[in-house]
């Protein structure tokens, strides 16, 4: 029987469509969310949402153009970004 004595999911790479936001981990798998889970990413046009750097050591994505940041825990863990709500 094997044992996973550590779950510390690095991302590797991201690609972003029209639909959804899939971050490739290091190990193999991939994750993927709906594109609405992220309203600055769906509100960026294609080349803000290729513009993409992996933060500290692969926890996340950056896009510098729009100040979205998305981790890897938080996609694992299911947790969409709230549009804040108008004044």
């Amino acid at each position: 029987m094997a044992t996973v004595t550590e779950n510390d999911p690095r991302v590797r790479s991201v690609e972003v469509t029209n639909a959804s936001i899939t971050m490739h981990l290091m190990d193999g798998r991939a994750i993927s969310v709906p594109l609405a889970w992220s309203w600055r990413l769906s509100d960026a046009t294609p080349a803000q949402r290729a513009n993409w750097q992996i933060i500290g050591d692969g926890d996340g994505i950056h896009w510098p153009d729009i100040d979205e940041d998305l981790s890897v825990r938080g996609m694992l863990d299911g947790i969409p970004a709230r549009r804040p709500s108008p004044r």
